[in-house]
């Protein structure tokens, strides 16, 4: 019931992401939303099963995007790795710590991004990147992302007390 939940959340966002957020000024170029998703994602994980939808996640938003294909995979993953890693040294649930992973994420998917234009178009091209675009994302991830994360685990935990009480209801139902 888990997984139905965020394949539910994940189709949410990807709709939100490439059909309703880029018909508004303010959100036009808004940040990657699916963060939100493999931030919280990463987060409640303890294993590495975590891994294939991470990357079917990636494959799919590679599959509806113009970027180089395995652009958010390799960027998920990336986020992914060093949230498990850094979540093992701080209390996960900080204010702070949500912070400073946010705007790193952030900063991972521009950084690759702008790697990658520098492998294909060389160092001139650089001094053409939209920084400001990434200061715009990198506040806008600031601001939106740790509530985001907070709503995801509010809804998660509603989530998991309905499915719960549904299973004990049938259960109830087919004894009797």
């Amino acid at each position: 019931m888990n997984a139905l939940f965020f394949i539910i959340f994940t189709l949410f966002l990807i709709v939100l992401q490439t059909v309703v957020l880029p018909s508004f000024f303010w959100f036009a170029q808004c940040f990657d939303l699916l963060i939100i998703d493999i931030l919280f994602l990463s987060l409640i994980s303890s294993h590495y099963s975590i891994v294939a939808p991470i990357i079917l996640i990636g494959c799919i938003m590679d599959s509806i995007s113009g970027v180089p294909f395995c652009y958010h995979v390799f960027s998920y993953l990336w986020i992914y790795i060093i949230i498990f890693l850094v979540k093992q040294l701080f209390f996960k649930q900080s204010i702070v710590f949500i912070l400073i992973i946010s705007i790193v994420s952030v900063f991972i998917q521009q950084g690759l991004l702008l790697f990658s234009i520098f492998v294909q178009q060389g160092h001139t091209t650089i001094l053409a990147f939209n920084f400001s675009l990434l200061i715009r994302q990198a506040f806008w991830g600031f601001v939106f992302i740790p509530p985001s994360i907070w709503l995801v685990n509010v809804f998660w935990q509603n989530w998991i007390v309905v499915t719960k009480s549904m299973k004990k209801q049938m259960a109830q139902k087919y004894r009797g």
